[in-house]
């Protein structure tokens, strides 16, 4: 059969298999659409009842169009894919459950994925392949940066900042900052599941706890 559009969801391990049906329930209606696993390191032929390819048998698809969501947690490996998929010129896709409240003044850069009961309120920036999991809200006034991951469950209240791969355990609260001091999570800060931040997180800092301190090593 001839298909018009091919979707890839990249990675066929746990986050894979929880956002393909959302991506099947959204296109359930179209007849002419593929919806594909892409995996270099799975060698199985069908994943819960799609098939899987490596990336160079999705890239050289016959189809009009291709489409590619990148549903990879660890997100420095979300990255080195985003690049090498805009290099092959593929079309970023954003996933969003029919379970997602979207509210007013929100900017989204391209190949976020938004799970069900996800919750995002007023005057918003997020940037690219952002993973927002089950359950996760962000308030209002936040910005949240490239290739940033929530775990699901995660309340980011107001007025915070979230740099670039962050990542934000499951459970986790982040206290409201101010307009003029906004709570900041560093770049590749890591909040651990549970943790409560009631202070800004430095880059590259592992935090724990209630309140949340710095991981002793």
């Amino acid at each position: 059969m001839k298909y018009e559009s091919i979707y890839g969801i990249y990675g066929a391990s746990g986050c894979g298999r929880g956002v393909a049906p959302l991506l099947e329930w959204k296109l359930r209606d179209e007849s002419d659409v593929k919806i594909v696993f892409i995996d270099d390191a799975n060698h199985e032929k069908d994943v819960n009842g799609l098939p899987v390819y490596s990336y160079e048998e999705f890239v050289q698809f016959d189809v009009e169009t291709k489409y590619v969501s990148i549903a990879i947690a660890n997100s420095r490996v979300r990255q080195k894919l985003a690049d090498k998929c805009a290099a092959d010129k593929l079309n970023f896709l954003t996933i969003v459950s029919d379970q997602h409240v979207r509210m007013k003044s929100i900017k989204v850069g391209v190949g976020g994925i938004f799970s069900p009961f996800t919750t995002l309120t007023s005057n918003i920036k997020i940037g690219q392949h952002f993973h927002c999991n089950i359950g996760s809200y962000v308030e209002h006034d936040c910005v949240v940066g490239d290739f940033v991951t929530f775990a699901p469950a995660v309340r980011c209240n107001g007025n915070v900042h979230i740099d670039h791969h962050a990542y934000i355990g499951a459970g986790a609260i982040l206290r409201q900052g101010t307009p003029d001091k906004p709570l900041r999570v560093g770049t590749g800060a890591i909040v651990g599941m549970g943790a409560v931040v009631t202070k800004d997180v430095e880059p590259g800092t592992i935090v724990v706890g209630n309140p949340a301190r710095p991981l002793e090593k």
